[in-house]
């Protein structure tokens, strides 16, 4: 999963209470979007069209979403992915909870109990406009889709969504939701941007549309087709990752919404470690009233502390780049999680993908690290720091013991990136030598 940042925001005030300044603004936002005139649609009952319930392929249809006699729409919901055969469908749309207009999946991870350590899982669904009683698609001209209750269980876990292809999205001014810039391959393979939205472990009672800490909205144009990923992490065993997710396609009023354009690119982001010290550096291809990036580090890739800042350049179309050096290898062992958190002139702000670097002498542990694990296009392994500057073979290896992917690198530095677009979706062993020392873990990878 590829992820960008997009830190540039307009701040839009609920026009009930906002200045002549804000309505103006919203006025505006309807004439050139279209956005206030969508039409709310409704998901209800759907039917198993085709394939195996829960399975992935499996197509079902919610009829009638959106009224309109010849020019009524349909919606075919199809599974089209999931990032390991732990995940599993409860329940395409629940009932008994929630909103009985939205569309409410139930989704469980491992049968709905976490193992110890870190875990992350996603549920793809992919949506077809048609028309009503048919396969024929159809465009949509425009349309809302407010995603409610984006929270945690008030332990270990919590939930993310990610949508592409929207054109905005709002969230509330004190949102509690991370935002990030996600890359997915589409049915064509053509690469595709979304955004993700990340809630807190906080529990938030209920699915209550007045809890606009944890939900956004996104808007569409357009389209006849979109995609959308539930999931969830979790830190440790908790046997509550069996979450529900609503998703109703219309908008709410927010207290202070922000708009969000996203301008800026990341365009690359790495840690290394060098002469004791952790070396950052980063780089942008656009960049819009930024005003700096706050550096934030993590012993247990959770709870984060500010180490630095860097002044951003403000307004660039070209690329610009950055560095960052932070000397907690002097003293930090194990591994360590960086990331960056982009600020704007309004203070508005977004964080990046994380990067980690593994700290401590190398006799003490041999082994290695994998991020993100579950892992779509890539992984990254960090090696142990002997084996820094030195010959290093990686060897990929399925369930049955045979050795599908092999690389060598002739001087290694402390994270390695490895392609697997071209491996098929699955449990692999990565096997990691350095002269008479080894080292392996398991990596799972996802559609």
């Amino acid at each position: 999963m590829k992820t960008y940042l997009c830190p540039q925001a307009i701040t839009i005030v609920d026009a009930r209470k906002g200045t002549l300044q804000q309505i103006f603004l919203l006025l505006l936002l309807t004439f050139f979007f279209g956005f206030t005139q969508a039409q709310e649609l409704v998901f209800k009952n759907p039917v198993l069209e085709a394939g195996n319930a829960g399975a992935d392929g499996a197509v079902y249809r919610f009829s009638n979403v959106r009224p309109g006699g010849s020019t009524a729409v349909d919606v075919l919901v199809t599974i089209s992915g999931r990032s390991s055969n732990l995940v599993s469908l409860s329940d395409i749309d629940m009932v008994t909870t929630g909103h009985g207009k939205a569309f409410q999946p139930q989704i469980a991870y491992n049968n709905g109990t976490t193992p110890d350590g870190n875990s992350n899982w996603y549920m793809e669904f992919s949506f077809s406009f048609v028309q009503a009683g048919t396969n024929t698609r159809l465009n949509v001209d425009s349309f809302r889709l407010t995603a409610l209750d984006i929270d945690g269980n008030g332990d270990r876990i919590n939930e993310w969504v990610s949508f592409y292809n929207q054109r905005m999205y709002m969230l509330e001014e004190n949102s509690v939701l991370r935002v990030s810039t996600v890359s997915a391959d589409m049915v064509t393979n053509a690469p595709v941007e979304g955004r993700m939205f990340e809630g807190p472990t906080q529990n938030f009672s209920n699915i209550d549309t007045n809890a606009t800490a944890v939900m956004v909205t996104n808007y569409f144009q357009g389209l006849n087709t979109f995609k959308m990923r539930v999931g969830g992490n979790s830190t440790g065993s908790n046997g509550a990752a069996d979450r529900m997710y609503s998703f109703w396609f219309r908008s709410f009023s927010f207290t202070s919404a922000v708009q969000f354009q996203l301008p800026l690119v990341l365009l690359g982001f790495d840690a290394t470690l060098k002469n004791k010290n952790t070396e950052l550096t980063w780089v942008t291809g656009m960049e819009k009233e930024l005003s700096h990036f706050m550096i934030e580090r993590s012993t247990n890739g959770a709870d984060y502390t500010q180490v630095g800042m860097v002044v951003a350049g403000g307004n660039s179309s070209v690329k610009t780049n950055y560095s960052f050096t932070d000397p907690s290898a002097l003293t930090a062992k194990g591994v360590v999680y960086y990331r960056l958190k982009m600020v704007d002139m309004n203070g508005k702000f977004q964080n990046s993908q994380v990067r980690l670097i593994r700290i401590g002498e190398a006799t003490q542990t041999l082994s290695i690290a994998a991020y993100p694990n579950p892992a779509v296009n890539e992984v990254r392994i960090t090696l142990p720091n002997s084996w820094q500057n030195q010959p290093v073979n990686f060897t990929f290896y399925n369930t049955n013991g045979q050795a599908v992917k092999s690389m060598t690198t002739a001087k290694a530095s402390q994270t390695e990136t490895m392609g697997l677009s071209e491996l098929n979706a699955g449990i692999y062993i990565v096997k990691v030598t350095s002269g008479n020392e080894t080292a392996i873990q398991r990596i799972v990878k996802a559609k």
